[in-house]
């Protein structure tokens, strides 16, 4: 598999999203030995990029992947997050970004993860509480002593990442974009771009929609897009039209639709790179095939032009962009 440079981090083209092997979504945590398995895939295939955080479970996610890794862990390019959990009133879940917290969350996650050093450490969600330079200073200290590799950010506004990166470098920002989601093309990729930042897309496609194979009926009570707006009657059936669009190119180009919202992604720049989620190895294994796909500028053109979504990405879109 062909690779990518963020900063310093050499990253496969496609990298491996792990969340929905513990949390939120519809099966999860219901099969380890399977998404062990779909890890193992993906490292055997080429992909050395992998993305957790301490509150998928919370925390079990990180366990997961720590003994997925075990005997592996030099080869992996490994990225988790802190921020949504505050460690220092009682584990409860709440923003906080703190110095002091930052270093009780990053001691868990590499116990968790079995490992000494944290290749790229994202605050998960800005601290509208906390000064974003205090933030990012803690975080430099944390990369002198060599437990962190590489800072980054995720779902952050660009005042705020110009502010960070003027601290210390951000390596990489994270935020939801595929042809779902196309939100960071107006302020947050020409940004990143001017200041040498890379950028990781998550739910690259659309939390499972851009498959074309998720169904309502098929979601539990507990599963995350079963409360998300554009899940949601009536936006469901509208939303159905980008998948529709997509599977036309699919079938001109004779890949899944997965594979074509993946390779449009691709197609968007060598500084993007998504990291699709699966608990499965034939899903991982048909995501990991995207980057064979080439799509004509005119597909491209043509997927680009879809209109965008019915509802908002999140019922509660305080935390986002700030």
């Amino acid at each position: 598999m062909r690779h990518v440079s963020l900063g310093n981090l050499d990253l496969s083209r496609i990298g491996l999203g792990t969340m929905g092997m513990s949390a939120y979504y519809t099966g999860a945590g219901s099969d380890d030995a399977e998404s062990v398995r779909t890890i193992h895939r993906a490292l055997d295939l080429g992909i050395n990029f992998v993305d957790t955080a301490e509150v998928y479970g919370p925390y079990t996610n990180e366990e997961l992947v720590g003994r997925a890794l075990a005997g592996r862990r030099d080869n992996v390019v490994l990225a988790t997050k802190f921020g949504l959990i505050s460690h220092r009133n009682g584990d409860v879940p709440a923003l906080d970004s703190s110095p002091a917290n930052i270093r009780m969350a990053i001691e868990g996650s590499l116990k968790r993860l079995d490992t000494d050093y944290i290749d790229l450490y994202y605050q998960h969600r800005v601290d509208p509480g906390r000064p974003i330079e205090e933030t990012i200073g803690a975080l430099s200290d944390l990369v002198k002593e060599g437990k962190v590799r590489a800072i980054g950010l995720s779902e952050a506004a660009a005042e705020t990442i110009r502010r960070a990166h003027a601290v210390h470098p951000v390596t990489a920002v994270q935020t939801e974009y595929s042809l779902w989601t196309r939100d960071p093309e107006a302020e947050i990729l020409p940004l990143v771009r001017r200041l040498g930042i890379g950028f990781v897309a998550y739910s690259p496609l659309g939390r499972g929609f851009l498959t074309g194979q998720i169904r309502m009926d098929q979601l539990g009570a507990d599963d995350f897009r079963a409360n998300n707006p554009r899940f949601a009657n009536g936006n469901f059936e509208q939303n159905l039209r980008i998948v529709n669009a997509v599977e036309v190119v699919a079938r001109e180009v004779g890949a899944t639709p997965a594979q074509v919202a993946l390779a449009w992604l691709l197609a968007q720049g060598d500084d993007i790179v998504p990291i699709p989620g699966t608990k499965h190895v034939s899903r991982m294994e048909e995501n990991a095939a995207a980057t064979d796909v080439t799509l004509t500028a005119e597909q491209v053109a043509r997927l680009s032009a879809i209109q965008a979504p019915v509802g908002e990405r999140y019922a509660d879109m305080s935390r986002i962009n700030r």
